[in-house]
């Protein structure tokens, strides 16, 4: 947790609420697979991050009843970081989340890069979540800083 405070960012561990708590870690994010969204809050506490990833209206329905801090929603594209199990749910499925979450922080995730994620924020998610794109180009810490530029300006 050290190493994030330089940059005032916030450590999530995926998939163990456990650990999470252990590690002094900002909070968690679960899966369909993992650990109810209720129960990490139950041990992350009221002021730890809980995020919670769907992929189908039902899903996200489910989640936003729970005690989250956001919503992941994927994958919006193609990808081959991390088989979920789900065909890309596209677009649409982003707008349909933001919809229902109202307030509630929508997290895109799946397939994202650099020339698709203004589509994806303008659907309406709050924010992209990308793995592939960073490392597919050899130098992400570069990857990073084109993105922030390319959005530094964006507005829905």
């Amino acid at each position: 947790m050290r190493a994030a405070a330089p940059y005032a960012a916030a450590i999530i561990v995926n998939d163990r609420a456990d650990l999470a708590v252990m590690s002094r870690a900002a909070g968690v994010h679960v899966g369909q697979e993992d650990l109810a969204p209720g129960e990490a809050r139950r041990l992350v506490g009221p002021g730890g991050i809980v995020g919670c990833s769907t992929h189908t209206v039902q899903q996200i329905t489910a989640a936003i009843a729970e005690p989250i801090s956001y919503l992941a929603v994927g994958p919006v594209f193609g990808t081959t970081t991390k088989d979920t199990g789900y065909a890309a749910v596209g677009l649409e499925l982003v707008s349909t989340a933001a919809r229902l979450a109202g307030a509630l922080p929508v997290v895109a995730i799946g397939g994202i890069t650099i020339d698709t994620a203004e589509s994806v924020l303008r659907a309406g998610a709050t924010s992209v979540a990308v793995i592939g794109d960073l490392v597919a180009h050899g130098d992400p810490r570069a990857r990073v800083a084109a993105y922030l530029q390319r959005l530094a300006n964006f507005r829905v």
